[in-house]
C-alpha cells in the first residue's frame, strides 16, 4: 500500500484542507508531522464545514485514526478546546479516534505571552507570526528545556523541569522589565489538564511502524506551506519547524522509505499571509484585490487578509526539488475565470543579472524583480468542473504551461471548495 505526503508548495493557504480530506476517504490514518495550532485547514464535507488547526483533518471522518506526531508542538488548552468545539459539531474525537506522540512538546501560556511580546507594534523581533507560541515553544525544545506530553503522566517530575525552563524564560521577562511567571501555578495548571489529555497519549512511532506493516495507508498531513520552511524557506519570516516532505519521516518516527509518493499543493496564483519577501504581490492593485475578492482571501486562523499575486513557477519549481514533489494538486482555478491575460512568473532580475531561482539572503529576496510571461485566459467557467471536458482550452494550456516551467505534472486539479469538484489525474496512493 502506498502511503503520501501532502505538503503546501507555495507559503500555506494553498487549499490543503480539501485535498487531504479527498484523500483521507482512502487512508486508514491521518497524521501531522509538524507545527500547532498555527495552521487552519478548512473542510467542506456535505452541508458542514469543519475549520480545524491543530487535529489532522481525517478527525472528522468515521473510521479513521488521526495522529499528532512527535514534530508537532502541542497547545492543551487548544487541543482540548478544538475537540470540545467538533464535539458540538457532531463528532466525537475519543482516544480511539485521537492518539498523540509522547514525545510532543507542549506549548504552554509562557509561549503564547513570549510570542505576543515579540509580535507587538514596535518591536524590532516582529516578523508575523500568529502569536500563538509555536516558535518560543520550538526554542525550548531545541533548547533541551521544554515539558514533554510524557512529563504529564510523571507530576512528581515536572517541578524541577519547570523550574529550568523558568530559568530561562524569568530572565527574559526580567529583561524585558515584566513579572516573573509562577513556577507552582504552571504546575498546577498542567496538573489539572494531565488526565484530561493523557488517555490519547500513545508511542507514536512504534504505532504507525505496527499499522504499516498491517498494510494500512498513511497519509502525512503537513501545514503552512514548503516556502515557509525554517532551512528552505524566506528566512526570517518563516515558521519554526521544517515544512517540506522530509519532515514527516522525522515528526512522525517512520523512516524515510515510508513515503512513497509526495503530493504538493499549490493555487493557480499566488498569496502569502504577513511579513515577508512576495515577488509577484499584487496587492496594490486591482489584479490583487480582484484575487483577493473572489477567493475570499483570508486566513483561517488569523482572519489576515492575505497577499495575492500571480502564480510565480520560480518558486515552485523550487519546492518541487526541495519537498521532492512527485505530483501537484493545483487549487482554485476558477478564481482565474474572466481575466483576459494572465501573468506567470518565469525568471527573476537582481541587481541587472538574470537567476532563474530565489536567492536566500534576506536582502537579496527583497530585491528581486520578476519577469513575466503572459498567457491568454479565458472568459468561459471552470467552476465546479469535474473532468477536463468541462475546461476551456485555454485554462488546460494554462496548466499545461505550469507543468513546463515548474517540472512536475498536475495529478489534481481543484475547481471550486466542494470535494466533488476534482478532476483527478493520478491516484497518489495508486502510484
Amino acid at each position: 500500500m502506498a502511503n503520501v505526503v501532502v505538503v503546501g508548495s507555495q507559503w500555506g493557504d494553498e487549499g490543503k484542507g480539501k485535498i487531504v480530506d479527498w484523500l483521507s476517504e482512502q487512508a486508514d490514518i491521518v497524521v501531522r508531522f509538524q507545527g500547532g495550532h498555527n495552521a487552519g485547514h478548512t473542510l467542506v464535507i456535505g452541508n458542514q464545514t469543519f475549520k480545524l488547526s491543530l487535529l489532522p483533518s481525517g478527525v472528522v471522518r468515521d473510521g479513521k485514526l488521526s495522529v499528532i506526531g512527535n514534530g508537532v508542538v502541542v497547545d492543551p488548552h487548544a487541543l482540548l478546546k478544538e475537540i470540545e468545539t467538533l464535539k458540538k459539531q457532531g463528532v466525537d474525537v475519543t482516544p480511539e479516534r485521537l492518539r498523540i506522540a509522547e514525545n510532543a512538546v507542549l506549548i504552554l501560556p509562557l509561549h503564547r505571552e513570549l510570542d505576543a511580546l515579540r509580535e507587538s507594534d514596535g518591536a524590532k523581533t516582529k516578523i508575523g507570526t500568529t502569536k500563538r507560541g509555536i516558535g518560543p515553544a520550538y526554542e525550548d525544545k531545541v533548547g533541551r528545556r521544554a515539558i514533554r506530553f510524557m512529563d504529564l503522566a510523571d507530576l512528581p517530575s515536572l517541578p524541577p523541569k519547570i523550574e529550568r525552563l523558568l530559568a530561562h524564560h524569568n530572565a527574559l521577562r526580567r529583561g524585558s522589565g515584566l513579572a516573573e511567571f509562577d513556577a507552582k501555578a504552571i504546575y498546577d495548571d498542567l496538573a489539572a489538564l494531565a488526565p484530561k489529555v493523557l488517555p490519547y497519549m500513545d508511542s507514536v512511532w512504534s504505532l504507525l511502524d505496527a499499522r504499516r506493516r498491517e498494510g494500512k495507508r498513511i497519509l502525512f498531513e503537513g501545514a503552512q506551506g514548503s516556502l515557509l520552511d525554517i532551512d528552505h524557506g524566506t528566512y526570517p519570516y518563516v515558521t519554526s519547524s521544517n515544512t517540506v516532505a522530509a519532515q514527516a519521516a522525522t515528526g512522525s518516527g517512520l523512516g524515510p522509505n515510508a513515503i512513497d509518493f509526495v503530493l504538493g499543493i499549490c493555487k493557480a496564483y499566488t498569496t502569502r499571509v504577513g511579513e515577508g519577501p512576495f515577488p509577484t504581490d499584487q496587492m496594490d492593485n486591482d489584479v490583487g484585490k480582484t484575487l483577493g475578492e473572489r477567493g475570499r482571501e483570508f486566513g483561517v486562523v488569523t482572519g489576515r487578509p492575505r497577499r495575492c499575486g500571480w502564480f510565480d513557477a520560480v518558486l515552485v519549481r523550487q519546492t518541487v526539488l526541495t519537498s521532492g514533489i512527485d505530483g501537484l494538486a493545483l487549487t482554485k482555478l476558477d478564481i482565474l475565470d474572466g481575466f483576459a491575460d494572465l501573468k506567470v512568473c518565469v525568471g527573476y532580475k537582481l541587481d541587472g543579472r538574470m537567476i532563474d531561482y530565489l536567492p536566500a539572503g534576506e536582502h537579496a529576496q527583497a530585491r528581486v524583480e520578476p519577469l513575466y510571461e503572459v498567457i491568454e485566459g479565458w472568459q468561459e467557467k471552470t467552476a465546479n468542473a469535474r473532468s477536463w471536458a468541462d475546461l476551456p482550452a485555454q485554462a488546460i494550456k494554462y496548466v499545461r504551461r505550469i507543468e513546463e516551467l515548474v517540472g512536475c505534472p498536475v495529478v489534481l486539479l481543484s475547481t471550486s471548495p466542494e470535494r466533488e469538484d476534482t478532476i483527478l489525474m493520478k491516484n497518489p496512493f495508486e502510484s
